[in-house]
């Protein structure tokens, strides 16, 4: 709609379910003009879906693009009891990207698509584009996975340290309950832990630089969200708390090590990260992107930002993408 409350010629805004990998999945589809390029936004968690962030904050990729807000297998309006524990892998969710993107394809005509991701879903997208670069004109990476149990251990021992510095003995013991710095198995359990993402938040290295707060920053935005019913925002805790648990799909992402599984991609690539990211390490992504070949590559830096540059600082990220990856550029990218 424009700002009179109109609808726009040749826009959309749709929620929509269609079968993917033999099981229901749904996703909103918006944009001002389906003449645009077509975008999939992957969302991270993994399966934990951040509509109700794009609904709160409004970055502004419906301007330039048709938006896929796809919600991976499992998690909020693609969670079902059609969705079998066996079946919630990495290998299976990037199979149900590519063919979410072959339906983007044939219903709006591209030979070609982009694709963003988020997070956990970085990993997905990564594995799609170097599965099917045909089908992918940029790849867009938000705080990309690399070596995840290395990031994990980097943040620990931030979080140890400060609180070690504040002198806040209860939060050190309480940190002091996962061997995170020599057991793997430990990881897992410290990623899954609520003391994580609260610590991290308080901090300013979570969602975001200046959410201090899970309950305010997420938990809240997921009730008032007005996109999905009482029982589609009800599946998106059942899934993070009670489904997601069960599966092997976290161990799996945070045990691999992505620097060896795809060291180049035949499209361009673009990195965004935030300057105060520990959640997914920024160093990390950055020793990652050095390596990495690919046609066209560029690293942003986003010095304001935490983990979600595109809620922190989405003027920049517009930016970026109106005048590099549209162009297959990469004029505004990191100098060094």
């Amino acid at each position: 709609m424009d700002e009179r409350g109109n609808i726009l010629t040749g826009s959309i805004s749709e929620k929509l379910f269609i079968p993917i990998g033999g099981v229901r999945q749904g996703m909103f589809i918006k944009s001002k003009n389906i003449n645009n390029p077509v975008l999939l936004y992957v969302h991270g968690g993994p399966v934990f879906p951040n509509y109700f962030l794009i609904d709160k904050y409004n970055p502004g990729l419906e301007d330039y693009f048709t938006v896929c807000y796809w919600e991976q297998r499992g998690g909020g309006l693609s969670y079902s009891r059609d969705v079998t524990i066996q079946s919630m892998n990495l290998n299976q969710l990037v199979t149900d990207a590519i063919e979410v993107t072959n339906y983007l394809r044939k219903r709006f005509g591209k030979e070609r698509i982009y694709m963003i991701a988020h997070s956990g879903g970085s990993p997905i997208a990564l594995l799609a584009a170097s599965r099917e670069p045909q089908l992918y004109s940029a790849y867009i990476a938000m705080a990309q996975i690399t070596k995840q149990t290395e990031s994990e251990r980097i943040n620990y021992k931030y979080l140890l340290e400060q609180y070690t510095l504040a002198g806040n003995q209860k939060k050190v013991e309480e940190l002091k309950k996962y061997n995170v710095l020599e057991s793997d198995s430990s990881i897992i359990l410290f990623y899954n832990s609520v003391i994580r993402d609260k610590y991290m938040h308080e901090l300013g290295i979570g969602t975001m630089h200046n959410m201090k707060s899970i309950f305010s920053g997420v938990f809240i935005p997921v009730w008032t969200c007005r996109a999905y019913t009482l029982s589609e925002k009800i599946k998106i805790w059942k899934s993070k708390f009670f489904f997601r648990p069960k599966t092997n799909l976290i161990k799996e992402i945070l045990l691999s090590d992505f620097t060896k599984e795809v060291q180049r991609l035949d499209i361009p690539i673009y990195f965004f990260s935030g300057k105060y990211d520990l959640t997914v390490n920024i160093n990390l992504a950055k020793d990652y992107f050095n390596k990495i070949e690919a046609p066209v590559k560029g690293f942003y830096t986003f010095d304001k930002s935490a983990h979600s540059p595109l809620f922190e600082e989405p003027k920049k990220v517009i930016e970026v993408i109106e005048k590099d990856v549209l162009n297959n550029t990469c004029n505004l990218a990191d100098k060094n």
